[in-house]
């Protein structure tokens, strides 16, 4: 399922996302040289729908077709296939974001491919880019909280997220390897979101090193998520309509990156006295009635909370989760 291939073939950085599979078969790993190694490792398209980090690799590497890279490259371009169709994922296939721990699938063994090629030749950081569907900041996520990833992290954005579920991500795997991100880049087709992720890994191509100094809390505002909340995949959600089990507010994505107050509205339940939502915390454990509750079919917050990644494309929700909660958190001492 995987190639591996040492150069970028003739007319690829032509290409938009949609079309990579002209002339790719799929998944592909790209190692290219450049003045310094280890390697950065860059994947872009894990989700067919976020062209972000494609558009931005191609733009610089169109500026370096004729000169070396300040550093060793070596880009992984994911799921060519939903590409193709503009959908984070084709129905028959598992989220190329959640396959980098051992699993059944092709692709569980592709990614297994992917990250034992890095481990064998060592890298410098990895950079994982994504846009997302609602209205939200551009921002960086990191899984360890250790100088490198933070520093790494405050390049791009001074709003920082940790997480540590869902599991299989691709950071949370190669930040076994070394420094590790991911950064979220707006919503689709946003050039701002493209020159920023372009820009940034300018940026991190000309890195000699990290800081051996410990980030200052000015740098950067810190969260930590604390839980994932999904809706039941039998569920009938949407914003309009009278037969929903589920009907959410209209000004559903305004709220990301909002610390709403308890008793904020979320959405109506006409026909269920149970909190429809499923929430599982770090520990994958049912905290639903901890975050939410039913006031005569209002779904409202049970206590302060700040969601990110709300989104009205009701298949993006199906398919992933209607968002993750986050609280705000102290920067540790570092090292």
């Amino acid at each position: 399922m995987l190639t591996i291939r040492h150069e970028v073939p003739k007319g690829l950085l032509d290409l938009e996302a949609h079309e990579l599979y002209k002339k790719l078969e799929g998944p592909t790993l790209f190692h290219l040289e450049g003045r310094r190694t280890p390697p950065l490792f860059v994947s872009v398209l894990l989700h067919g729908n976020e062209p972000v980090g494609w558009e931005a690799v191609r733009s610089l590497l169109g500026q370096y077709q004729d000169r070396e890279l300040p550093r060793a490259l070596s880009l992984f371009v994911g799921n060519v296939a939903a590409a193709r169709y503009r959908l984070r994922r084709l129905d028959s296939q598992p989220d190329h974001n959640r396959i980098w721990t051992p699993g059944p699938t092709p692709e569980h063994a592709m990614a297994a491919q992917v990250y034992e090629e890095m481990a064998k030749s060592g890298l410098f950081a990895s950079i994982d880019i994504h846009n997302n569907t609602g209205l939200n900041p551009h921002y960086a996520c990191v899984n360890k909280l250790a100088s490198p990833f933070l520093h790494l992290a405050a390049l791009f954005s001074r709003t920082v997220i940790y997480f540590v579920r869902p599991q299989g991500v691709q950071s949370l795997a190669f930040a076994e390897l070394g420094p590790a991100v991911t950064l979220e880049c707006g919503q689709p087709d946003c050039p701002q979101g493209v020159a920023h992720a372009r820009e940034y890994l300018t940026a991190c191509l000309h890195l000699a090193e990290f800081p051996s100094h410990s980030i200052a809390k000015r740098e950067i505002e810190l969260f930590h998520t604390v839980a994932v909340v999904r809706i039941p995949s039998e569920l009938r959600v949407g914003f309009h309509g009278e037969d929903l089990d589920l009907r959410l507010v209209d000004d559903l994505d305004q709220l990301n990156f909002q610390e709403l107050p308890a008793n904020t509205l979320l959405g109506w339940q006409p026909s269920d006295p149970n909190v429809l939502l499923t929430v599982t915390d770090e520990q994958d454990v049912e905290v639903s009635e901890r975050y939410f509750y039913l006031e005569d079919s209002e779904l409202r917050t049970r206590r302060p909370v700040m969601p990110s990644m709300l989104t009205r494309d009701i298949r993006v929700i199906r398919q992933d989760c209607l968002c993750y909660l986050m609280e705000r958190m102290q920067l540790p001492n570092t090292s």
